[in-house]
């Protein structure tokens, strides 16, 4: 019962985020009877793109709703990692034998300063 349950929900999960696609982009597919040519063959993150393609078909703010959910919630993941994430790895790193901090530890705190 809780293996069909998991497999349900995995299932309406992968239904719900994977096939969210912009509404510029569907309305188009619904036009030209399901298939939707890409904007362009350059990628939206080549700087010579905005010269080739429309940028609003190829990143379009309302992209995706679970976009909106991480430009709210990035300052709590912010906060967290300042006020918990950090002092954490400072006191850690001052005892590494007790607490198992590594020499790559160490190194990806440094670059985060």
């Amino acid at each position: 019962m809780r293996t069909t349950a998991l497999a349900v929900g995995i299932l309406l999960l992968v239904t719900t985020v994977g096939c969210a696609g912009n509404r510029q982009q569907q309305a188009s597919a619904d036009a030209d009877g399901g298939y939707s040519p890409p904007a362009s063959i350059y990628s939206v993150m080549d700087p010579t793109s905005l010269v080739y393609t429309d940028v609003a078909a190829g990143a379009a703010p309302s992209d995706n709703p679970w976009r909106w959910t991480g430009f709210l919630l990035h300052p709590v993941g912010v906060a967290l990692d300042y006020g918990l994430n950090r002092p954490i790895y400072t006191l850690t790193s001052q005892m590494p034998y007790l607490f198992g901090y590594t020499s790559e530890d160490s190194m990806l705190e440094s670059q985060r300063r």
